[in-house]
């Protein structure tokens, strides 16, 4: 009996659609069926985006409120290996991510089958990763891998970057002077590789030393200054998205916090990591490695 596989994700730019479409190729070579299911919220928002409506939802992914999605119906009634993409914002699995392991479609099948986890991130995804490993316990389900492709280029540059493609709706040099936004093209082709690892282990039905093999094919590469950031403001986030939930007019609020964020950004963040160089990075091995392992892990 041959293998089958569901790859269900959402993704409003198509950029994930192509990191799956990738990823998928050699398993699909190989004769294997794969179902992809590009799942859509009712209430979709427009793109590009506001900056008002890009920040209103931080609260949502924050606080886990789920948003309806459009109906989607699955071929199969059970899998031999589910591939779940999906994105960060906020520093939280995406509001339609969010919704999807929510529901009662994708959680009839999830049970029991190995899963493997596939994001394309500005660079910080590492918390919601934590959340999304939370979602797919919770669903009975076994994470066997995780991917995490991300721009690659300097965080203060892709920071504008990504607001560019955002906000104007367009995946160019902004100004001639910056890189093209999101995850390289080499970087989304290169996801073949992961495909074909990914293969000899369905073959053999053994997922053991996967994640392994994932690694040294640089499927997962942790920046330590961006989780030193990623660690801190995940929290900061948190009470943000409990202040602004409680007020009726959440507007000047929203905007309260985006220009927090500019500032944390541009001044909170470096003296963080210089406070962290100075006070752990060379004194606390051990908490580092630790920490490390925490966010690698698949458990």
């Amino acid at each position: 009996m041959s293998k089958k596989i569901l790859a269900i994700y959402y993704s409003q730019t198509g950029q994930l659609g192509e990191i799956i479409d990738n990823f998928t190729s050699p398993l699909i070579e190989a004769g294997i069926s794969v179902e992809k299911v590009r799942v859509k919220l009712v209430d979709e928002p427009k793109f590009p985006w506001t900056a008002d409506t890009f920040f209103s939802v931080m609260p949502d992914c924050q606080l886990d409120v789920p948003a309806q999605l459009e109906p989607f119906e699955l071929k199969k009634s059970s899998y031999d290996l589910i591939i779940l993409g999906y994105q960060a914002w906020f520093l939280s699995p995406s509001i339609p991510f969010n919704s999807l392991m929510q529901g009662p479609e994708l959680k009839a099948v999830l049970k029991d089958t190995p899963v493997i986890t596939i994001t394309g991130a500005r660079n910080m995804w590492l918390s919601a990763f934590v959340r999304v490993k939370k979602l797919i316990r919770a669903a009975e389900a076994k994470l066997v891998g995780n991917i995490a492709l991300v721009d690659t280029h300097a965080n203060p540059v892709s920071f504008i970057t990504i607001f560019h493609w955002m906000l104007h709706g367009k995946k160019d040099s902004y100004l001639n002077i910056f890189p093209p936004p999101g995850v390289a093209d080499a970087d989304i082709k290169h996801t073949k590789v992961f495909g074909e690892t990914v293969l000899s282990h369905l073959s053999n039905n053994s997922w053991e030393d996967l994640q392994d093999e994932l690694n040294t094919q640089n499927a997962v590469v942790l920046n330590y200054n961006l989780m030193i950031i990623e660690s801190t403001a995940s929290k900061i986030f948190r009470v943000w998205a409990n202040i602004i939930s409680k007020r009726k007019n959440k507007l000047p609020w929203i905007r309260a916090y985006k220009y927090y964020l500019l500032i944390a950004f541009f001044v909170g963040a470096p003296i963080l990591i210089t406070l962290d160089a100075i006070l752990f990075r060379f004194t606390s091995p051990k908490r580092i490695r630790a920490k490390k392992q925490y966010y690698l892990n698949l458990n």
